[in-house]
């Protein structure tokens, strides 16, 4: 059982940044990938970026390309998303999740892929 928690939510101004951790525990990643995800109230959860674990490979969706950029620390079992560049429209609670994948498989993308998810942490731009 992989436990993930989120933290490095917050209020920012627009076009400030915000960078988001996730600890993962519980589990051996190496197979796993990790993924970030956002939910806006009244809209559905939508995927922002992923990485797996044990290339360091990554994906991310078209409306954050440029602004936004995943990492990880292998040694402290931990996923970063730094986000630039913030607007409005990037208000949301943000949600990391993890599942295991195979490497002949794309990066998941939807959340019904994901297996384990964090409690999320609150994001607010502000104009």
């Amino acid at each position: 059982q992989v436990r993930l928690v989120e933290s490095g939510g917050g209020w920012v101004q627009a076009g400030g940044s915000l960078r988001l951790s996730c600890a993962a525990s519980g589990g051996t990643l190496s197979s796993y990938a990790m993924g970030w995800f956002r939910q806006a109230p009244g809209k559905e959860r939508e995927f922002v970026s992923a990485i797996r674990w044990r290339t360091g490979s990554t994906r991310y969706a078209d409306s954050v390309k440029g602004r936004v950029t995943i990492s990880k620390d292998s040694a402290k079992n931990t996923v970063y998303l730094q986000m630039n560049s913030l607007q409005p429209e990037d208000t949301a609670g943000y949600y990391c999740a993890a599942t295991a994948v195979a490497l002949t498989r794309i990066i998941p993308a939807t959340r019904e892929e994901y297996d384990y998810w964090g409690q999320g942490t609150q994001v607010t731009v502000s104009t």
